[in-house]
């Protein structure tokens, strides 16, 4: 799978130039699609679990050709997630997520060539971050 790196990442800086708190409106629209996600937040003040994504995202975001790194990083990072319960299940919720609130912010920018390569990098990522299944 070839992920459109330069779209990604031009589409990216526009969000985050419109809406430098993304993160925060990630969570505003996880939590209000998906409560039950909430608690498994709980342990961290929220402002934390905004700047991890944030980091998180910066990160893939500058890494989307290194398919080592994303490997190492993503699967490390997933393998966090099943201890603090995340299910598979909960991958759909927050890609649902992750998507409404980059079309929100995007507006009439949004495209559905965007769309597309948005959700073919979070399958990606998803992909890498759950365990294989046997």
């Amino acid at each position: 799978m070839a992920l459109n790196v330069d779209l990604l990442r031009s589409s990216f800086a526009f969000v985050v130039e419109r809406e430098p708190e993304v993160t925060r409106r990630f969570y505003d629209v996880l939590f209000k699609n998906h409560p039950e996600a909430k608690p498994l937040f709980a342990s961290r003040p929220r402002a934390d679990q905004e700047r991890m994504l944030r980091d998180m995202l910066v990160a893939v975001i500058d890494h989307l050709d290194d398919g080592p790194w994303l490997s190492s990083q993503l699967g490390a990072l997933g393998a966090k997630h099943v201890g603090y319960g995340v299910r598979p299940e909960m991958y759909g919720w927050v890609g649902a997520s992750l998507l409404e609130t980059l079309a929100g912010v995007a507006g009439d920018a949004w495209t559905p060539e965007l769309a597309a390569a948005w959700t073919e990098a979070y399958g990606a990522v998803a992909s890498l971050m759950q365990p294989a299944k046997a």
